[in-house]
């Protein structure tokens, strides 16, 4: 069923994947995106706080999860810049190709997408 007066979605993901908990949070957060995706919504996915690495990890082809990454990679605004920085995964985002988000104060503005009227969820 698609619903085209929804508003668009916006996934932050800020958790990691070093426990089980961790992992299948952003597991969840892409699935949902990839639910969005395929009901024909319209939706972004940004990796914050120590999310970083999980969007870093997730984006090497190596991964064992790159696969679901790369089937909602298109709908990827990127990884926050200052966190990247902060959590030494910046250099690694740049080598995949991993937009950078500096919206506010080299942050993601999520105050911008409520303006917006975009929903945010949070993983």
């Amino acid at each position: 069923m698609t619903d085209q007066n929804t508003p668009p979605v916006a996934i932050v993901i800020f958790a990691t994947s070093d426990s089980a908990e961790g992992k299948s949070r952003v597991i969840n957060g892409l699935m949902t995106a990839k639910e969005v995706i395929e009901s024909g919504g319209d939706v972004e996915v940004i990796f914050d706080g120590k999310g970083v690495e999980a969007g870093v990890e997730f984006a090497d082809p190596e991964h064992e999860m790159n696969r679901l990454y790369k089937q909602v990679q298109d709908h990827v605004t990127g990884v926050c810049k200052f966190c990247a920085r902060s959590y030494g995964v910046l250099e690694r985002a740049e080598e995949l190709g991993i937009p950078l988000v500096d919206e506010f104060k080299q942050h993601p503005s999520l105050y911008k997408r409520i303006q917006a009227g975009v929903y945010i969820l949070t993983f």
